[in-house]
């Protein structure tokens, strides 16, 4: 660092500046290697990191994705159980609804709000025509409305729908009948394992209050997780409770139908075509000059 010497008897000591200035240098040279080392391993340590992020997202979205399969596959299995359950009064009804809405269709029944349209374009029309078939039929069927209060979850609505009565030694049966099931639970923006699981339902639902309480079950669920999957709200028009107050509330039951036999409902019969009818003037003239004969004239 320095040198020490003694003149005049004073001791000196002098500092020698160009050692000085190499030890500084090889402190500053170990400082910065010092400090590279520290970025590149922190560095490597971010990097890891990220790696670690990107894997645990991936994990994350592979245990998502299967989730989301087993639940659908699920939906679809206690959709498909609970279709193909089915009782020998169901199958009956749904026979004689079935060859109702054909006679329906080939009688080619007008609408009798006043409208001109077809009866199967009038949704009011057509469940009575059903109704009275089934009457006819030998059930105890009715047009039946429910009608519900808004509440803090779900908003004030109302519906109609046809049921059956049947009266066994165990009690009374009671069978809904939807014209319109399928349609009940169609979503503009629905995913396609959600409208995968409506496609498999059946246009009209006939079935036990129990067949269709674990229906509206599976699909309320597909239709929440169908709008968690794709990250929208879902309307309080969907939900559970909702659906369940459509067909399930509490309900008036009209089993009166008779003004369809009174002409509720018009029938399209094919027009006759108009006879030709002859002026009274040539009728006239025919009587009076039987033995008259015109010649044509030509019109310039």
């Amino acid at each position: 660092m320095g040198g020490t010497s003694v003149a005049a008897g004073r001791r000196v000591t002098r500092f020698l500046a160009s050692h000085h200035r190499d030890v500084t240098c090889v402190v500053v040279d170990v400082e910065f290697d010092f400090l590279d080392d520290i970025g590149e391993t922190l560095l490597a340590q971010s990097a890891s990191s990220d790696e670690m992020d990107r894997f645990d997202e991936d994990e994350d979205h592979r245990d998502t994705v299967e989730e989301n399969r087993t639940f659908w596959d699920n939906q679809h299995q206690l959709l498909q159980t609970s279709i193909c359950r089915t009782s020998s009064l169901e199958s009956r009804i749904r026979h004689a609804t079935k060859e109702a809405l054909q006679e329906i269709q080939s009688a080619e029944t007008v609408c009798g709000c006043g409208r001109q349209m077809a009866v199967t374009s009038c949704r009011n029309c057509l469940m009575r025509e059903v109704s009275w078939r089934l009457q006819k039929a030998g059930y105890n069927s009715a047009i039946c409305k429910t009608k519900w209060r808004s509440s803090p979850d779900i908003p004030s609505g109302e519906h109609n729908f046809l049921d059956v009565i049947d009266s066994t030694k165990k009690g009374k049966v009671r069978v809904i009948v939807e014209l319109n099931f399928r349609g009940e639970f169609e979503m503009a923006r629905g995913s396609e394992d959600y409208n995968r699981l409506v496609r498999r339902l059946p246009e009209v639902f006939v079935g036990k209050v129990e067949r269709l309480s674990n229906l509206i079950k599976i699909l309320c669920m597909g239709a929440k997780r169908c709008m968690k999957e794709k990250k929208m709200h879902m309307g309080p028009w969907r939900k559970h409770r909702y659906m369940q107050a459509k067909w399930l509330g509490p309900c008036e039951r009209n089993t009166s139908t008779a003004s369809l036999s009174v002409g509720y409902s018009e029938r399209i019969l094919p027009m006759a075509k108009p006879r030709p009818k002859a002026s009274m003037l040539t009728v006239d003239l025919l009587e009076k000059l039987p033995n008259m004969h015109c010649n044509a004239v030509e019109v310039v």
